[in-house]
């Protein structure tokens, strides 16, 4: 049941980046939650960088993992457009 629970999270949160981020950005349902998955895992991150304890990758609640996503999602459109040109 845990998994399912990190994937409706990573739809949520890729979902809520997308809306915040104003652009197009052709990924299906599969891409968002992925998007959502790893901006988790972003969040868990600076959330340990903040907090100072000691290094370790961890997931994040739902507002790190939608902080997170939008950072994956500018990350991904800045690199995606270096590759285009």
């Amino acid at each position: 049941m845990g998994i399912l629970i990190w994937l409706l999270i990573g739809l949520i949160a890729g979902a809520l980046a997308r809306f915040l981020v104003p652009g197009r950005d052709p990924m299906g349902l599969v891409g968002t939650m992925v998007l959502g998955l790893v901006g988790s895992f972003v969040g868990g991150f600076l959330g340990n960088l903040v907090t100072e304890s000691e290094f370790d990758v961890t997931t994040a609640g739902l507002l790190g993992s939608v902080a997170g996503a939008v950072i994956a999602l500018l990350v991904y459109r800045s690199v995606k457009k270096r590759s285009a040109i």
